[in-house]
């Protein structure tokens, strides 16, 4: 196999490279993370297939955007899925969206934005993501279909 190596040393902290190396920048960047999630809904006041109870498998692309720490993390992608566990999914995976979520028509385009409204509060919670914020929320419906909310949106109209 050409180019195959394995390395002759590991870099070890402190020796090799030094605490005050770990961070190389101080821009903000984003970090994404994607989920799916089974459930059923329906919507009201609606004339086609969608009116009937039906599920999807959706996926959520979630978008967050910070200012890495001294060791060059902004948020730890484990973090990220800790909070959509714990936070989130727990309204979502295998429920009827219609009883868990708050009073709303179930469509993608009403649960994309309470998915930003609850990562936002659960960052805001946390408190120690450097100046981490909640860029978007991509919510696939089908694998071709989505909606989106983007900060811009979110927080400016």
């Amino acid at each position: 196999m050409p180019n195959f190596r394995i390395v002759d040393k590991l870099q070890k902290m402190d020796e090799d490279i030094q605490r005050s190396q770990l961070k190389y920048h101080s821009k903000r960047v984003l970090v994404c993370k994607e989920f799916t999630f089974d459930a059923a809904h329906h919507l009201h006041d609606y004339e086609g297939k969608c009116k009937n109870l039906h599920g999807h498998t959706y996926r959520a692309v979630l978008g967050l955007s910070g200012f890495t720490d001294e060791r060059g993390l902004m948020i730890d992608f484990g973090d990220i899925k800790d909070i959509w566990k714990q936070k989130i999914e727990i309204y979502l995976d295998h429920h009827y969206l219609n009883e868990t979520l708050p009073p709303m028509n179930t469509t993608a385009e009403n649960i994309v934005v309470w998915i930003y409204e609850k990562l936002k509060e659960a960052l805001l919670d946390e408190q120690r993501y450097h100046g981490a914020r909640v860029e978007f929320i991509r919510l696939y419906e089908t694998p071709t279909s989505y909606a989106e909310a983007r900060r811009e949106w979110m927080e400016f109209e």
